[in-house]
């Protein structure tokens, strides 16, 4: 004979969670990369030189292959650093290499289109960007 079956007892109720302690500052997530101390200063002294300016569009240039140059930097730590640790072997990291000249060549000419049309103002959103990034 079979037993028959037992009710669930109802749910006691519970007091709703509290809600988490309030920081000062709230935190956002970020990721950031460790970049050369000569990349460090050659960018804070083009930021100085583009902020200081009467007029920030004659460093357009500048300001675009800094990008660049920062944003190779910021793949070889997060992409190709952590491939050779891996040791794939030659031929996956030569592969990768080739590919991420790819990217960089046309990522750059992106980078220069872009940033050799904007004003002063926009230019210096960039350079308060660049800054924020380097906290």
């Amino acid at each position: 004979m079979a037993t028959p079956a037992k009710r669930a007892a109802p749910a006691k109720s519970r007091p709703p969670p509290k809600p988490p302690a309030k920081r000062s500052a709230p935190s956002k997530p970020f990721i950031r990369f460790y970049h050369s101390e000569g990349l460090r200063k050659k960018t804070l002294a083009l930021l100085d030189t583009i902020e200081q300016a009467e007029e920030a569009t004659t460093h357009r240039d500048a300001l675009s292959n800094l990008v660049v140059e920062l944003t190779k930097s910021g793949m070889d730590y997060y992409y190709m650093k952590p491939l050779k640790l891996a040791k794939p072997g030659f031929l996956v990291e030569q592969s990768a290499n080739l590919g991420l000249a790819g990217v960089h060549q046309v990522m750059g000419s992106v980078v220069r289109q872009i940033i050799g049309r904007m004003n002063s103002p926009q230019l210096l959103s960039v350079c308060g960007s660049i800054r924020q990034l380097m906290l």
